[in-house]
């Protein structure tokens, strides 16, 4: 049966249109027009915005759990829901630094996440172990690692979704990048103290994205470009950016967007197990991360993700740079579904598309959420 979303302000790619009809069926966006199909039950939006549902490429956790404490169905199922209640149809589960056997069981619980129709689940964002020491952050140093073999063979073995690898350029081999390209796996840059030249040389073989630009990265530098030098150069490359007030300077990602512009910029959470929970703390491979406000830290004051939703980034993208609503959503839907390649079928309002669409009040509160034509609970 068709169902038509009418009396919403829908945005497509064009901008918000007022007087539309956006009807789904089969799980995908049948047709955007002026009049609902007959017969075709009608959903009012109250004049709430109609947007295309946001795409996270790295969640650590949400709901009160860790993708690492327990690389489960279970918990999969978890982080997902807690997310979408603010705006998130599409996510990668996110595993940092950790010893490749939990990757295994996070690659294995990822497949069989898809397999089992949890919605919403688009494959894995593997960030690390292998990282610079000193770019760390919060991972733990005593579990990063250089790749070898068995470890690009493990990183492509995931038989659904998407991979999204994080690494360190100058902790592979060359010819690594571009062996994980040719195993399917997309590469990313990040928590490296790569100098300029090493970094153009891992796009050379394929790198595409970089990890939260600006934070632990080698910086801009005059004489040194570093790694972010090189990814705010390149315009076949996308960058994630945490716009949570505290990552990065305002600013600074006003810079960002003029270099990259919003088509190569996308916005992420990296949030970690608070996020929809109001818990004062929670472990983090044996250490104790506080919540400070807004901000999580560890003893030493160090930022350990955040407790950032899709929805705040993009309400705080328009408010920190003044960028139009139209460009702002697309940072959060098209930008990450070009970048997993997956555009084709998800990211904007269009016939033909997944219906993974969210109803989003003035305020930023999401009122109703569907994915593959499914609404929540």
């Amino acid at each position: 049966m068709e169902t038509a979303l009418v009396n919403a302000r829908v945005l497509l790619p064009q901008g918000l249109r007022e007087g539309l009809s956006v009807t789904i069926a089969d799980g995908q966006i049948r047709s955007v027009s002026s009049e609902p199909p007959a017969g075709a039950a009608i959903v009012d939006g109250g004049g709430a915005m109609l947007l295309p549902g946001f795409i996270d490429t790295q969640v650590n956790g949400g709901g009160g759990v860790l993708f690492n404490d327990a690389p489960t169905v279970e918990t999969i199922a978890t982080i997902a829901q807690a997310h979408r209640r603010f705006g998130t149809t599409g996510l990668l589960p996110t595993l940092i630094s950790d010893d490749l056997a939990v990757v295994a069981a996070a690659i294995r619980a990822v497949d069989e996440a898809i397999e089992a129709g949890v919605p919403g689940i688009l494959g894995i964002h593997i960030e690390g172990p292998f990282l610079s020491v000193a770019r760390r952050g919060i991972h733990d140093a005593g579990r990063l690692r250089r790749i070898d073999q068995d470890a690009i063979a493990l990183l492509g073995s995931a038989r659904h979704g998407r991979t999204l690898v994080t690494l360190a350029p100058e902790c592979v081999e060359p010819g690594d990048v571009s062996a994980l390209v040719a195993a399917g796996v997309i590469v990313a840059a990040g928590h490296s103290e790569a100098d300029y030249d090493t970094v153009r040389h891992a796009i050379g073989e394929g790198l595409s994205g970089f990890t939260h630009l600006f934070n632990a990265m080698s910086p801009l530098a005059n004489r040194a470009p570093g790694m972010t030098g090189a990814a705010l150069e390149d315009d076949r490359t996308t960058a994630g950016l945490i716009v949570d007030g505290h990552h990065v300077h305002p600013a600074v990602i006003r810079i960002a967007l003029k270099a990259k512009g919003h088509e190569r910029l996308m916005l992420v959470t990296d949030a970690m197990a608070l996020t929809g929970v109001d818990d004062d703390h929670f472990l983090l491979q044996g250490r104790k991360i506080m919540r400070d406000g807004d901000r999580l830290v560890d003893a030493k004051g160090t930022l350990a993700g955040s407790t950032l939703t899709m929805t705040a980034a993009v309400s705080n993208m328009i408010a920190q740079t003044g960028i139009d609503l139209r460009r702002a959503v697309a940072m959060a839907s098209a930008t990450p579904a070009v970048f997993l390649g997956i555009a084709d079928r998800t990211g904007a309002i269009a016939p033909g598309l997944s219906a993974d669409l969210i109803l989003v009040d003035d305020d930023w509160q999401v009122k109703r959420s569907w994915i593959a034509g499914r609404e929540a609970a």
